[in-house]
């Protein structure tokens, strides 16, 4: 199973690249696939390229969501 995650955009960087947080971590990530990326912006992130943008509203609740099912998990 393939999921894609929504992380904020906490740096840009040359060449097309972003670094994102998720949960205290951050990653780099393509933007090439994604208009007008600016730092704050929610993406969504599928195999290290954002996919598209979020709502921020939308991206926390679809975060807290996946918080919950991990503790579920746990």
């Amino acid at each position: 199973m393939c999921l894609a995650v929504p992380a904020r955009v906490c740096a840009l960087l040359d060449g097309e690249r972003a670094v994102i947080e998720l949960d205290g971590l951050k990653r780099e990530i393509s933007i090439e696939l994604v208009d007008d990326v600016v730092v704050g912006d929610y993406v969504i992130v599928h195999v290290g390229h954002a996919l598209g943008k979020l709502d921020p509203e939308e991206a926390e609740e679809t975060l807290a969501l996946l918080r919950e099912f991990a503790e579920a998990q746990a």
